[in-house]
């Protein structure tokens, strides 16, 4: 039951064809969803990124996710499992959750939005995220997060659709490492 929406916080741009995929071991995407008012914390351990960022020309830019939902991590054994059936994640039907940008908007140094789509459970709706930009050792880490509103994707269905048991909302972040050169392709 402890949600997971993480996946969006990978929300970052959209796919090209010449786009560097991030370095995993040193990306992550996590999320904190509330049950019963009680923070419950989670992550997604595998998921692949593509991210081609011109911070020149935005246009440019673009980004694409792939979550992989049966490699959600929901805090506890029992979560996880429970969290891939049907009326939450439903992994045996929608095995992945996408996000490709669109767009990208400047909002000062190291400051950016994307917008773009995302797809979860069969149900594709816009979405967006703020992030920020720094260089580290060569590495051009991307780190944001947004909120992501689990019933607009028909997570948690039937009982589980009651919101004073598990929130709508649920806080997803995630921070990309990608090599300065690739990154700027």
């Amino acid at each position: 039951m402890k949600l997971f929406f993480v996946f969006m916080a990978a929300l970052l741009f959209a796919a090209a064809a010449d786009a560097a995929p991030v370095i995993k071991e040193q990306s992550r995407i996590t999320f904190v969803s509330r049950q019963m008012g009680v923070p419950v914390e989670g992550s997604f351990k595998r998921f692949d990124a593509e991210v081609e960022f011109d911070p020149k020309e935005t246009k440019k830019s673009r980004a694409s996710i792939t979550i992989y939902l049966d490699s959600i991590d929901a805090g506890s054994e029992e979560a996880s499992i429970e969290i891939k059936r049907k009326p939450w994640f439903d992994v045996k039907n929608h095995p992945k959750a996408e996000f490709k940008s669109a767009s990208l908007s400047f909002f000062g140094p190291g400051r950016y939005r994307v917008s773009g789509n995302m797809t979860i459970k069969g149900r594709t709706r816009p979405a967006f995220s703020d992030f920020t930009v720094k260089e580290r050792g060569g590495y051009r880490v991307f780190e944001g997060k947004f909120t992501l509103k689990r019933l607009e994707f028909a997570i948690g269905e039937g009982a589980w659709s009651d919101i004073g048991t598990v929130a709508d909302e649920v806080d997803v972040s995630y921070v990309f490492s990608v090599p300065v050169q690739s990154a700027n392709k």
